[in-house]
């Protein structure tokens, strides 16, 4: 099997680039993001505090994920309902940063991921997948914007998606979500030392599919 990680800080396209590459190279697609975000949103359902452990952990025993491709489309489900749109709302990006520094939760969710990894040709996206969901992955890329250039794009997404923001929002809350991420004890987002660094700020977002393929067959030219 072939494992694909990028990595890298919020709004810089993962997701967007990574189901692009996915659907032309036929691998499966694991949007690791979408998992802590579920589990954020269960959290906040709940009014419980996402940044306590210690009562988000016993909690984890009540949730159940499942992933579903319908119409070539990604679905996550949180106790079998499709929470794929509520997932994204702006207030779960800090809910999903604030789960995700709980070593609980990150364990609750290790075996699922690897798993992915060990059954398909995957292509998974996240803040640590090269350095601790896939160590050993094929291909290692950590794929990052300008601040600036990641809050317009993520501004002109939650827009377009109808949700109501400005880009002064939309930038703080980024900013804020790279500091949670680069800086907690667990897992922290860092770019692997065998990942291939890739700037999009100047590039399309069709540019930047075709680099990382680029790089994707130049590293699996072998394994294949």
């Amino acid at each position: 099997m072939i494992s694909i990680a990028i990595d890298g800080p919020s709004g810089a396209g993962k997701s967007t680039i990574a189901k692009e590459i996915a659907g032309q190279k036929g691998y499966i697609y694991v949007d690791t993001g979408a998992m802590y975000r579920a589990i954020g949103l269960y959290m906040y359902r709940q009014g419980i505090d996402t940044k306590d452990g210690n009562s988000v952990s016993p909690k984890l025993k009540e949730v159940s994920l499942d992933l579903k491709y319908i119409d070539g489309e990604q679905k996550i489900y949180l106790n079998g309902e499709d929470v794929s749109h509520d997932i994204r709302l702006p207030e779960m990006s800090m809910a999903a940063s604030n789960v995700s520094a709980i070593k609980e939760v990150r364990e609750f969710l290790l075996d699922v991921q690897r798993g992915f990894a060990q059954k398909n040709n995957i292509i998974m996206d996240g803040r640590d997948i090269g350095t601790v969901i896939l160590p050993n992955a094929d291909v290692k890329i950590f794929l990052t914007a300008s601040p600036d250039i990641r809050a317009q794009r993520r501004y002109k997404e939650l827009i377009e998606k109808g949700m109501k923001t400005t880009y002064e929002e939309v930038k703080a809350d980024l900013i804020k979500r790279d500091e949670n991420d680069t800086n907690r004890p667990i897992a922290p987002l860092k770019q692997a030392d065998d990942a291939v660094l890739v700037d999009s700020s100047n590039l399309t977002q069709q540019e930047t599919v075709d680099k990382i393929i680029s790089i994707i067959g130049e590293k699996t030219e072998n394994v294949l």
